[in-house]
């Protein structure tokens, strides 16, 4: 390069001073940039707001959340409580002094499974009934006395007395067995068939007893009294046997009312007026 040229370049830059370049971002770009970052905060701001009133309104604590509590013993749970699905828990119970309610729209039913989950015994109370599935049903007192069971082969009722409150009494389809029969003081016991017949056995003996009242027994056809063994014995201080059929009188008795009780040959039993020996044979027509 010349040197008249030199000089003269050198000349310009020291009269026009040294260049600066500036570096960054300038304009709608550093606008924009600003915006962002304001909009960064304002939502970090309103998200910690919402975390806040999360915290405070779901009542979350060091404890627990809400009405649950952790403690020692496990979880409390304070109020009412839904479970939307199942709950698995070694025990359930409320606190001392309070009841403990279970309550569902449906049923609520309480299953017992063994190590392969398979279903022993199930409780499913329900809008209709109340269901109890196991092998053996047992009520049972404070003391451990048994007071009822049930099971496939029978059903015990350990109770002192059984009381039956329907006024159409008790019905039992088929036999009943049991040592003593008894209705509540001042009150009348009736055993009562009535389409068919009413048997009672008993392999040493059948005693009715009505200490303070009278006894009737009534039937629609045939009643019979039957030993085969021994005899029959109707003790009392007065034996009526009314609507007995009457034989025709005799003029040796048509002036007394003293009558002779006469059976015939089928069993039929008839009066006819006593005489000075029996009229029985007189009135056989009546047997036939």
């Amino acid at each position: 390069m010349p040197q008249e040229q030199y000089a003269h370049r050198s000349t310009m830059q020291t009269s026009e001073g040294p260049q600066v370049y500036k570096v960054g971002i300038y304009g709608w770009r550093k606008r924009c940039l600003y915006f962002f970052v304001l909009l960064l905060m304002i939502l970090i701001l309103v998200n910690l707001a919402m975390t806040i009133w999360i915290l405070k309104v779901m009542n979350f604590t060091i404890d627990g959340m809400g009405n649950l509590r952790i403690t020692e013993k496990g979880l409390k749970l304070e109020g009412d409580s839904e479970f939307l699905k199942p709950l698995y828990a070694k025990e359930i119970r409320s606190r001392p002094g309070n009841p403990l309610y279970f309550q569902s729209a449906r049923n609520v039913t309480v299953n017992i499974l063994n190590e392969k989950t398979k279903v022993l015994t199930r409780l499913v109370t329900g809008p209709q009934a109340v269901e109890a599935h196991s092998q053996k049903f047992e009520v049972k007192t404070l003391s451990g006395k048994l007071l009822f069971s049930a099971d496939d082969n029978e059903v015990v009722v350990g109770a002192e007395r059984l009381r039956v409150l329907g006024a159409e009494g008790t019905v039992f389809p088929k036999s009943i067995e049991t040592p003593n029969v008894r209705a509540d003081p001042f009150k009348e016991l009736r055993l009562e068939s009535p389409t068919r017949a009413l048997v009672m056995e008993a392999p040493k003996g059948i005693e009715i007893n009505a200490e303070a009242g009278s006894l009737k027994a009534t039937c629609r056809t045939e009643l019979k009294l039957e030993s085969k063994d021994g005899e029959i014995t109707l003790n009392s201080a007065k034996i009526k046997l009314p609507n007995l059929p009457q034989g025709s009188s005799s003029s040796a008795g048509s002036r007394q009312k003293i009558y002779e009780l006469c059976v015939c040959p089928n069993g039929r039993l008839f009066l006819s007026q006593a005489g000075t020996s029996s009229t029985c044979q007189i009135n056989t027509s009546v047997c036939f």
